[in-house]
């Protein structure tokens, strides 16, 4: 029974990561800050059923998962940066003009 509200605490987690990426539209930051919080939502969803069915899988799934998203938050910061310095700005509406 204790799965229940560690699975209902991951909704929220991801419901809240959707929100922030549905809401603020603007700001480059809060969305992969909103993108990380729904991938540790999965996360724990991974090591909940990973205890639940006593299987090590999910476990090291949701470690694979942390490895990728440190990787994804290091790139998009540094993409940031760069981009920043040539740019002058974050502006999310802008960042098309990067296609050509």
């Amino acid at each position: 029974m204790d799965q229940v509200y560690y699975l209902t605490v991951a909704m929220i987690l991801f419901l809240l990561g959707i929100w922030g990426l549905y809401l603020n539209r603007k700001n480059i930051i809060l969305m992969l800050m909103s993108i990380e919080l729904m991938l540790l939502a999965v996360n724990l969803n991974f090591l909940v059923f990973s205890v639940y069915l006593d299987d090590m899988m999910g476990q090291l799934f949701a470690l694979l998962v942390l490895t990728v998203a440190a990787a994804e938050s290091a790139i998009g910061l540094a993409l940031l940066v760069v981009y920043y310095r040539v740019r002058g700005s974050i502006a999310v509406e802008f960042i098309s003009l990067m296609k050509g």
